[in-house]
């Protein structure tokens, strides 16, 4: 199966970051017709998405415990990872282990020459040879995509937002506190919370359909859609038996995991950055139709 892009997902994406670009332009619109010295916070968070974007990895891997890993450490994970990168025209990246009764795997880094591919010990204790090479071509999938890339432009408005939401309050009381001003800010204050509330699910959905494009790149990688979606039945069944402080250990790395590890009292839950498991494995196996010519 070779690497072609599904034009219906393709679309979505192309959908959801067009409605993000509007959200964005009418909220700076808004704030430069109410005058408001957004300047501050602006230089803020283009700082905290240069942050994100260029040490997310290692916040990551120091966050998850993940270490990085050498071949004769881990030599059949280096070849599996290393045959994917070849398949999938990319250098082969680091190869990362983290300690976790949660069965999982992810990718981070700004660019494919500056990422890193890791998974837990114990998924790879569970899964078969084919289970995990799917999982790994997933997240290579990921980096040949340039996941990290995309999500940190799309989140960059919606940081602003967040930080206007959180400092409202300090710029009323610092500020001048005539009505019209005191008006002005209330007014942009709503505009900030509907702007976050909007580029999240905007965002999530953005996500979401980055799983089902990093999905269909590992059925095109391994040629072999029934390895992932074995691989994802497992991995999901196996969280029902994984205790809730253990998954919350790693709940703030879930937008990165091939599978969310959710405890059950997060909001996490509620903006989904992952596609349920039912139509992942559907569209996997029209993958595999199509591969059989039905």
């Amino acid at each position: 199966m070779k690497w072609t892009r599904d034009f219906g997902l393709t679309m979505r994406m192309l959908l959801t970051s067009f409605l993000l670009l509007i959200v964005y332009l009418i909220f700076l619109g808004v704030l430069y017709a109410l005058g408001f010295p957004f300047e501050f916070l602006l230089l803020v968070a283009a700082g905290m998405a240069f942050l994100q974007y260029f040490f997310s990895d290692k916040l990551v891997l120091w966050s998850t415990g993940t270490r990085i890993v050498e071949e004769d450490e881990y030599p059949e994970l280096h070849r599996m990872i290393e045959r994917l990168a070849t398949a999938a025209d990319l250098p082969k990246p680091q190869v990362g282990v983290m300690p976790s009764p949660v069965p999982n795997a992810f990718a981070t880094g700004r660019s494919p020459s500056h990422a890193v591919v890791a998974v837990t010990d114990s998924i790879m204790r569970m899964l078969t040879p084919a289970e995990l090479e799917a999982v790994l071509a997933h997240e290579m999938s990921h980096v040949k995509n340039r996941d990290m890339l995309t999500l940190t432009m799309a989140s960059f408005i919606s940081m602003l937002a967040f930080l206007i939401m959180r400092n409202w309050i300090f710029m009323g009381l610092f500020g001048n506190r005539d009505n019209n001003n005191m008006g002005a800010l209330i007014l942009v204050y709503v505009v900030s919370i509907i702007v976050w509330i909007v580029s999240t699910l905007l965002t999530r959905a953005l996500s979401r359909y980055r799983e089902f494009a990093a999905d269909r790149g590992s059925a095109a990688l391994t040629n072999n859609p029934r390895a992932l979606i074995s691989a994802l039945q497992k991995i999901s069944g196996r969280m029902d038996y994984i205790p809730a402080e253990k998954k919350q250990e790693v709940e703030g790395a879930n937008a990165f995991f091939i599978i969310p590890a959710l405890s059950g009292n997060t909001l996490m839950e509620l903006f989904s950055t992952h596609p349920s498991l039912e139509k992942r494995v559907a569209a996997l196996e029209d993958l595999q139709a199509q591969q059989r010519g039905y």
